[in-house]
């Protein structure tokens, strides 16, 4: 309904037999205004503005999306958005932003991993003060992020995860127990940690290798 009425109002501006004058004054009113800024936690509004000040004074009916999608996604942590218009002269950005897991030092460089799998700049944020830090490469995290999702790891009951040369990870959990992983099917180990970690008798234990095959070495 508000479209059809848009289509009506600009075709009676165009054909109208009253000869309305095109002035500056007339297309003043449609010259965007205010751009609101939602539903972003991480990144400051202030930040977002910077981006969008070309769409200060800018038609409303005419706004380039292409333009606004390549200067938003100069925001690493923005993940999609959504535009509302609200005439005559308003706009909504709506965000959605990346959600990191974990920080990733490789290299001597930190890196947010987010859920998407993507690297986002390091800054210090206080809300991500407890995010496991990764020793290694994406890669590779990536391959035992996703294993550990298939079975259902508690994900926030890892502090640390270690990537050796061999392409092996030793995984440090909240409650300092060291789990010692083998290069190949490790898959398998993390299934069996997760069924001995809770029983009164492991809890004293505070390495779990698992490094021989077929075999769980205790200290």
């Amino acid at each position: 309904m508000k479209k059809r009425f848009l289509i009506a109002l600009l075709l009676l501006i165009l054909f109208s037999t009253y000869n309305i004058q095109f002035n500056s004054n007339f297309f003043s009113k449609f010259y965007i205004q205010e751009i609101a800024i939602e539903n972003n936690k991480i990144i400051k509004e202030e930040n977002i503005n910077n981006k969008l000040s070309f769409l200060k004074q800018s038609n409303i009916f005419l706004l380039d999306k292409k333009k606004i999608e390549k200067k938003l996604k100069e925001i690493q942590f923005i993940d999609s958005f959504q535009i509302k218009k609200v005439y005559p002269n308003k706009i909504i950005i709506k965000i959605a932003e990346k959600k990191p897991i974990a920080i990733i030092q490789h290299n001597k460089e930190k890196k947010y991993f987010s859920t998407q799998g993507d690297l986002i700049d390091f800054i210090d944020l206080r809300k991500f003060e407890e995010l496991p830090f990764v020793f290694g490469d994406k890669k590779s995290f990536l391959i035992i992020y996703e294993n550990l999702k298939e079975i259902n790891f508690p994900l926030d009951n890892i502090q640390k995860f270690y990537l050796f040369e061999t392409k092996r990870w030793d995984l440090l959990t909240q409650d300092n127990q060291l789990i010692k992983l083998p290069t190949n099917n490790y898959v398998k180990s993390l299934k069996n940690f997760m069924d001995l970690k809770d029983q009164d008798n492991f809890t004293k234990y505070k390495i779990f290798d698992y490094r021989i095959k077929d075999q769980l070495i205790l200290k």
